[in-house]
């Protein structure tokens, strides 16, 4: 039988921290947002996304930065949208 009870979450640890602190000011760098995770993080672009995406998915992070976290959502939300309708749009075209 599967257990579907939760574990408890752990705190954020340092890369996650590191992650969120720098969504809130990488704007301010003198460098491209790219180059920014590289250098800081040693992760390609989609390994910082993917990483980001879980990090905000999760209740830590919200309870860490609540309005930082719920922007976040709220922006990949909107991408994913306007991807999933381009996509829609499309595959209409094709056929």
């Amino acid at each position: 039988m599967v257990n579907l009870e939760q574990s408890p979450r752990q705190e954020l640890n340092q890369r996650d921290r590191d992650i969120l602190e720098f969504e809130q000011s990488w704007w301010e760098a003198e460098i491209p947002k790219d180059q920014g995770v590289r250098e800081r993080f040693q992760l390609t672009e989609a390994e910082y996304v993917a990483a980001l995406d879980e990090l905000i998915a999760s209740d830590e992070a919200l309870a860490a930065e609540p309005l930082l976290v719920r922007r976040l959502r709220r922006l990949r939300d909107r991408r994913r949208k306007q991807h999933s309708a381009r996509r829609t749009a499309d595959q209409e075209v094709a056929q």
